[in-house]
């Protein structure tokens, strides 16, 4: 994976040469920064890291074909970006198995997948691993699942503790009731017991 660094005093101008010089937009690249600390009567500099998120995206799915063919299977790939996610799909010939019970081994995945890249590039990247459409119902499902019980909040006036979700769970509850009249979204309790209150609104 090309890896794309300079050095200069201001992170905004660094960052702003690098991404002039080699023809990229910031919303096609990961960055970091690491503060260089001068010498005697040399004042600190910054040092700017830059990689291609396609080449980190190329990258991931290496990885995940490494240890989805050591399962035995065969597996494709479908990237989607948008401006709020980056979402890699995968198509196998055993997709039941690839996703696990309850979503176990996809989320197991998308685990490994995150700490291969904070482990090799000190960095931490946003994305979402689904198997063909899995997540994506399973989220549409959660969306009307949270409007129902806000509708029998509003209509009975009394607050609904759900069961306990992880926090991928618990952030589509919240933005599927952030703009709905009439309650609000709370979570509470500590990990891995973290749940959603939805309470009437005052």
């Amino acid at each position: 994976m090309e890896k794309i660094t300079k050095e200069g005093k201001v992170f905004e101008e660094v960052l702003g040469e690098i991404l002039k010089e080699n023809h990229l937009e910031e919303k096609d690249v990961f960055y970091k920064q690491n503060e260089k600390k001068g010498g005697l009567f040399k004042g600190s500099t910054i040092e700017v890291i830059v990689y291609k998120k396609d080449d980190v995206y190329h990258e991931i799915e290496d990885y995940l074909k490494e240890i989805i063919t050591g399962l035995g299977l065969e597996v494709s790939f479908e990237l989607k970006k948008s401006d709020e996610q980056t979402v890699i799909k995968m198509y196998s010939n055993n997709n039941p198995l690839l996703i696990g019970k309850n979503g176990q081994t996809l989320r197991s995945l998308e685990v490994l997948v995150k700490q291969m890249i904070h482990t090799k590039y000190n960095m931490f990247v946003k994305i979402v691993l689904d198997v063909e459409n899995y997540k994506e119902k399973k989220d549409a499902n959660l969306e009307r699942f949270a409007k129902q019980m806000a509708n029998d909040v509003v209509r009975t006036n009394t607050e609904i503790h759900l069961d306990n979700m992880t926090s991928y769970e618990r952030r589509i509850i919240h933005n599927a009731l952030t703009n709905f009249s009439g309650v609000t979204a709370e979570s509470e309790g500590e990990e891995p017991n973290r749940h959603i209150v939805i309470k009437p609104s005052k």
